[in-house]
């Protein structure tokens, strides 16, 4: 998860076949922002949305195509969205993070942690060449 800039800010490791919406679960409860913008597939209602709206906080995500019902999403709102994407992006950089190399969760999850200081210390940027 990272905040309005970028800036990764918690993270919840998952089974290697788990749904996003299992790290959901798990991160939801800590969000501080009064918006949480999610993609296309974290718009369950029940589990992402439903509990966003008991906690005071608006969630913005457009529905799934397939959906009969579309629901109205503020777009502009969302465009801000890639810079989750960004980061996920730049973490993948880190070989060892994005094939996931180490066979224990706590491996995996100390790479991750240091691929995302490396970021974060290096304003934003991989330190890939």
């Amino acid at each position: 998860m990272v905040d309005a800039p970028g800036t990764p800010v918690a993270s919840h490791l998952t089974g290697g076949r788990a749904s996003a919406l299992a790290g959901a679960d798990a991160l939801l409860a800590g969000i501080a922002a009064p918006v949480v913008l999610a993609d296309r597939g974290d718009a369950a209602e029940a589990r992402v949305r439903a509990p966003l709206r008991e906690a005071g906080k608006a969630a913005v995500s457009p529905p799934k195509r397939s959906r009969k019902g579309q629901r109205a999403y503020d777009r502009d709102l969302y465009g801000a969205r890639h810079r989750s994407e960004n980061f996920s992006c730049r973490r993948k950089q880190y070989r060892g993070s994005a094939t996931r190399y180490d066979t224990t969760k706590r491996n995996f999850l100390a790479g991750v942690h240091l691929a995302a200081t490396a970021i974060l210390l290096n304003c934003g940027h991989a330190l890939v060449s």
